[in-house]
């Protein structure tokens, strides 16, 4: 099957927070169940780069880089005797809006459009990486100074879970999820050495996702990020 989109995924900074399974409940696909790590159920707040952007093999000028900052948690799915590992995201945010009108229309995908901009900067092998977002006339952000140096992921460790995951789903109407996979190498990941973050997380995200995502976050990870392909979308009926 060929890809959907093409694109570089980099720098992909990712605070975690552990929460009560039962808010993600409303969120939850048909056929999807919670997946957790260590007995604890995270959601993410993950900032990148999309970078190299192609559609079915096009490039539309001003849509070819671009940050996104969305909200997920993680799931696995059964499909016949195996288990996909995968991510639902609760809200995400680009800063085009043809972008989040194909990814709504074409994935069902709850995409939200605010300007936004990014910073990197290197210093001495460290890594200042900001991701910004202006909503309600402030601007909110996500950074992390981190090791320029990355290395490979433990096999069995948090890190490898929360970037360990490869099908997208979305709970559609009508007892319909959509499935879409994600096809990139084992990411390797930078060692954080300090992060901040302000959001306005109540406005955004309601008060229960606000309850969790305003305390400090359970981990802080910056993934390198690689080439990836996103693949058509399987409508599941439930």
């Amino acid at each position: 099957m060929k890809s959907f989109l093409t694109a570089e995924w980099k720098n992909l900074v990712m605070f975690n927070y552990g929460v009560d399974a039962a808010i993600l409940t409303k969120h939850l696909p048909e056929g999807a169940e919670i997946d957790t790590w260590n007995n604890t159920c995270y959601i993410s707040l993950v900032g990148f780069m999309f970078l190299n952007t192609k559609v079915k093999g096009l490039s539309v000028p001003f849509f070819i880089n671009f940050e996104e900052v969305n909200l997920r948690f993680y799931v696995r799915f059964k499909d016949n005797n195996e288990w996909k590992r995968g991510v639902v995201f609760v809200k995400e945010i680009v800063p085009k809006r043809l972008i989040s009108g194909i990814a709504n229309n074409v994935y069902g995908e709850h995409y939200y459009c605010y300007p936004m901009r990014n910073t990197l900067v290197k210093t001495a092998d460290i890594m200042d990486v900001k991701y910004e977002w202006l909503y309600k006339g402030e601007w909110n952000f996500l950074e992390v100074k981190a090791t320029e140096e990355c290395k490979p992921l433990i096999e069995g460790s948090e890190a490898e879970f929360i970037t360990e995951h490869y099908w997208g789903y979305t709970k559609l109407k009508n007892g319909v999820t959509s499935e879409y996979k994600v096809e990139h190498p084992r990411w390797h990941i930078h060692e954080v050495l300090s992060s901040n973050t302000y959001c306005n997380t109540q406005a955004l995200y309601g008060d229960e996702f606000h309850f969790y995502l305003k305390e400090k976050p359970v981990s802080v990870f910056m993934a390198a990020g690689s080439p990836v392909k996103v693949f058509p979308r399987k409508l599941w009926k439930f």
